[in-house]
């Protein structure tokens, strides 16, 4: 069963300096209890199409075009009392850098009271104290009756980061979106959240739509992946299928920008991406790549290639010519 479905998301900004185009285009779904993975530089749409799905946008946020539609029914419809149950009951999310995401004169416990009684107002202290002890435990809390009464600086990034995931779970939404959940965790503690999340998907049957750069970490736990650059899904497919034979030279070139064990600078050289990311402001009319692309022509900086279905089912990608290698 599909839960989300976004078809041709546009979301702009209006600023000083005119408007800025975030988000141009982008479509994708998730099903129900599937693991999706968005990938892509900084820039190129992934935090603000998170943020849309809750209407999490800044005041200076603009809808500007296509829909986010959940079981069916398009969030954009939602009342400001719909929407309230919407966000924590049906989907939650977790944001990066824990530590700056909690209310430093809150205890852990009165974060926990204040989530659970935002869709249940009638649960009991003793009700709210046993389930705040249940979800800290579920993700791996030590001690948790103790930790209830602790404030955010006395625990470490990796335990904010579950507290975090608690929280999240706290009104047992179906779908959970992780926006760079292990940004600034070391790999041990990045590798102990990825088994939790893994470990939730399967206990609750959790949908989550997981943001991240980090490739390695993603081809690990993402059953589909969205390549995004440009506010633009430059392809999309099962991971096994992107991670093994890329269509899109951006797709390629993200690959291989990524560190090996036990390769060496003098040996194998790091292959960079040159060039910068486009200017938001200033969009371009062709494929958002060209102009860092290497096998990039005239027809490429013209008009956005569409987005083509070749190769193994649910592979597609915005390229006129795909799987050529540089």
């Amino acid at each position: 069963m599909t839960l989300l479905e976004i078809d041709n998301l546009q979301i702009d900004f209006a600023t000083s300096g005119g408007t800025l185009h975030a988000v141009r285009g982008t479509s994708m779904d998730v099903r129900e209890g599937e693991i999706v993975g968005i990938v892509g530089e900084s820039g190129s749409g992934k935090s603000v199409t998170a943020s849309a799905i809750l209407r999490l946008l800044p005041g200076n946020g603009i809808h500007s075009g296509g829909d986010i539609r959940y079981r069916g029914r398009s969030v954009f419809s939602l009342s400001a009392g719909e929407l309230r149950a919407f966000r924590g009951a049906e989907v939650s999310m977790i944001f990066q850098e824990p530590g700056r995401s909690f209310d430093p004169i809150y205890s852990v416990g009165k974060a926990m009271a204040e989530t659970l009684r935002a869709h249940n107002g009638d649960l009991s202290d003793e009700s709210v104290q046993r389930r705040s002890i249940e979800l800290l435990q579920e993700v791996n809390v030590p001690q948790p009756a103790e930790r209830l009464v602790n404030f955010p600086h006395q625990f470490s990034g990796g335990l904010l980061q579950r507290i975090m995931i608690a929280l999240a779970l706290a009104s047992d939404p179906r779908l959970l979106i992780a926006d760079e959940p292990t940004t600034a965790l070391d790999v041990t503690i990045q590798a102990g959240i990825m088994d939790l999340l893994l470990r939730l998907r399967r206990e609750r049957n959790l949908a989550i739509l997981f943001i991240t750069h980090n490739l390695a970490l993603i081809s690990q736990i993402a059953d589909r992946l969205m390549v995004m650059y440009g506010g633009m899904v430059l392809e999309h497919g099962k991971t096994a299928d992107v991670l093994s034979a890329p269509r899109h030279p951006y797709s390629r070139a993200l690959l291989n920008s990524i560190l090996s064990f036990g390769k060496h600078y003098s040996r194998d050289p790091l292959q960079t991406i040159k060039g910068s990311v486009p200017n938001p402001y200033r969009p371009e009319p062709g494929c958002p790549f060209a102009p860092r692309c290497p096998l990039a022509h005239a027809e490429c900086t013209r008009t956005a290639p569409p987005l083509v279905e070749e190769g193994p089912a649910g592979h597609g990608h915005r390229c006129i010519i795909p799987g050529v290698k540089e």
